[in-house]
């Protein structure tokens, strides 16, 4: 997978159900100005594609585009909807698969309209190393200024500033977190709660290691 590459179209059938390894995919929306806004991440943990194989319609108003580059597993829409109808152990797992995107969405949307640009971008950046486990992440401030659905300037100012207090460490199309505790007291609750939700949901411990921390 490519950064910047669309791998599905709004209103287009969707054929393919994706399970990131170590890449980071987004559902986006664009509007009829052309402005685009991420609605939701997908990387190791979670699944994209769920209207493919659990719709009639198998269509989705959202984009799917390779936020950073890696790998992932690819299946057929159609063989993943005879899946989840026959196997009750895969349909209960991508039940909970799709709270968790559920929760995040809802979370998402609440983010976007109460919180600080600098709370929201901590937010981001810190979903994306959760979703890679990587600290050092290959993104220009465009692509991220076009996902927070702000302007390019203030994700430049805001990146200046995590860097003078020592959170990030950044250069044209890189950033590397050094200081994930700094970045999570910039953030607001909406990470945690998500991630929480998601633990929940999928069973998965919520111990962290200290290079997690």
């Amino acid at each position: 997978m490519t950064q910047g590459e669309i791998l599905h179209l709004a209103g287009e059938r969707i054929n393919e159900v994706y399970f990131p390894i170590d890449c980071l995919l987004s559902m986006t929306i664009t509007m009829s100005d052309g402005r685009t806004i991420e609605t939701g991440l997908a990387g190791n943990r979670d699944v994209l594609g769920v209207n493919g194989f659990m719709s009639s319609t198998e269509t989705n108003q959202t984009e799917y585009i390779v936020q950073i580059s890696g790998r992932a597993f690819k299946t057929s829409a159609q063989i993943m909807r005879s899946m989840f109808l026959k196997n009750l152990e895969l349909r209960t797992l991508m039940l909970c698969h799709t709270q968790v995107l559920i929760a995040q969405l809802a979370q998402t949307v609440a983010c976007n309209g109460l919180h600080s640009l600098e709370q929201r971008m901590s937010r981001w950046l810190l979903e994306a190393r959760e979703r890679t486990s990587f600290n050092k992440l290959y993104l220009t401030h465009e692509f991220i200024s076009n996902m927070l659905g702000v302007r390019r300037a203030g994700v430049t100012q805001c990146a200046k500033q995590f860097q003078n207090r020592g959170i990030i460490q950044y250069s044209r199309g890189h950033i590397e977190i050094i200081d994930r505790q700094g970045l999570e007291d910039s953030a607001c609750e909406c990470f945690w709660v998500v991630k929480q939700e998601s633990d929940r949901l999928l069973g998965i411990s919520d111990r962290l290691t200290a290079n997690d921390r």
